[in-house]
């Protein structure tokens, strides 16, 4: 099992903790950023992050584990290996989360939800919601970084590798904002 050392460890070697002002997926800003891309180009560790994860949730009976695209794509398929079953993700349509790609789940089907990072998260939350209108059952949602110090409720079992209380700020309140300090958006959706 990793412990939050090695997990730590394994974002700084690969440059994945940033610092500076960021415009984050959800809409808000803040000063650090997790950019688990840097991270997950180094199947290595991503192996690592996402056996940890899929060993978090061995005994649920997972029959397929999902995630959003793009951050929940790679952990979704590396976390389903680590269990042995289908790795399947979500895409926006029309700004609306779908399941796309001939990807289905059935009635009664025991599926783990996963994820990067999550800040509110509203993503992991339209993915919940996608499982559950095609019948399927939640056993719980796994991410890599809970950026809300523990906060959020998914109103499933949740289990983070890395829990960080990172504050953010609603972009009409940022400090840095306030401070003249440009933002740039390194995540996979533009605000």
């Amino acid at each position: 099992m990793l412990n939050t050392e090695e997990v730590v460890s394994i974002f700084k070697k690969t440059g994945a903790m940033l610092t500076g002002h960021f415009k984050l997926t959800s809409g808000r800003h803040s000063d650090r950023y997790f950019q688990c891309a840097m991270v997950l180009q180094h199947p290595e560790h991503t192996g690592a992050l996402c056996r940890e994860l899929a060993a978090r949730f061995a005994g649920e009976d997972v029959s397929a584990v999902i995630g959003p695209a793009t951050g929940g794509i790679i952990v979704s398929y590396e976390t389903a290996r680590a269990l042995g079953v289908r790795g399947i993700f979500t895409e926006r349509e029309n700004g609306v989360m779908s399941l796309r790609r001939g990807f289905s789940i059935e009635p009664g089907e025991r599926v783990l939800v996963v994820e990067d990072v999550i800040t509110t998260g509203g993503s992991v939350l339209e993915v919940i919601d996608v499982v559950r209108s095609l019948g399927g059952v939640v056993v719980g949602a796994g991410v890599l970084v809970d950026r809300s110090g523990g906060k959020v409720d998914l109103g499933v079992r949740k289990e983070a590798l890395l829990v960080t209380d990172a504050v953010s700020y609603d972009p009409e309140q940022c400090p840095l904002c306030r401070d003249g300090i440009p933002a740039v958006k390194p995540g996979s959706r533009n605000i």
